[in-house]
């Protein structure tokens, strides 16, 4: 490919990449580049959401990591990666009609947890095995402007998403290695577990733990050893 050519490419996905970048997603990749780096970095065929002074490459990824498996996988053969994964632990909803004028707020029923991060990895776990690959996770709290225009979907009765705003940050977690992922687990090394067990101790519904347990065994963090009645018993 010739250096125009490629140049013209990376501009174009730098460009598609910001055209409906949420206030969140601006947020926390000019507060990860930090002083003395950039945002929209070059690399190779990809852009990176950031680059900080010390050559670090950050991603900053809301949803599934699925779609940046191939990039990041690409980047770390290379450079040292941060991902960057915001859970909502508080979200106000703002509404306002077609012309911007505002109607009314409230606050969303739904709550984040660390626990997101396995959604986050179900599709993608070989990530959190990748050399030189950090994940972080930031428990957020933000602000989802909303606009009622009839244009969005179903299950918001047509309202459309305008933009999401920090409101916000709380704790953070860091996860460079199989063993942070083990503090999910609040068993001894050896003692016995389930899915039932898992959710029972930590006070989560099943399907959360099933998938937690997916995800670490992917990674050989945990691993089954058998099983009891119709469950599956493991250990870390």
């Amino acid at each position: 490919m010739s250096g125009n050519k490629k140049e013209i490419l990376q501009k174009t996905a730098r460009t598609i990449g910001t055209r409906n970048e949420s206030s969140l997603h601006k947020t926390l990749k000019f507060q990860y580049a930090g002083p003395g780096g950039r945002t929209e970095a070059a690399v190779g065929e990809y852009v990176a959401d950031g680059i900080s002074k010390s050559g670090e490459y950050i991603e900053v990824q809301t949803g599934s990591f699925a779609p940046l498996l191939k990039k990041i996988k690409t980047i770390s053969a290379n450079a040292k990666v941060r991902i960057i994964h915001p859970v909502i632990v508080s979200k106000i909803l703002e509404v306002y009609d077609e012309k911007g004028v505002f109607l009314y707020k409230r606050k969303s029923p739904a709550k984040g947890t660390p626990w997101d991060l396995f959604d986050a990895l179900m599709y993608a776990p070989e990530l959190a095995l990748l050399k030189g690959v950090t994940i972080e996770l930031i428990m957020t709290d933000i602000t989802e402007k909303r606009i009622r225009d009839g244009k969005g979907s179903w299950r918001r009765k047509g309202v459309s998403i305008k933009d999401k705003v920090l409101a916000a940050w709380h704790e953070k977690r860091v996860f460079k290695k199989k063993s942070d992922y083990l503090r999910f687990i609040p068993f001894k090394k050896g003692e016995e577990f389930t899915v039932s067990s898992l959710a029972a101790e930590c006070g989560i519904k099943d399907y959360i733990a099933r998938r937690a347990l997916y995800v670490l065994t992917k990674i050989k963090a945990v691993k089954r050893v058998g099983k009891t009645r119709n469950a599956w018993v493991y250990v870390k």
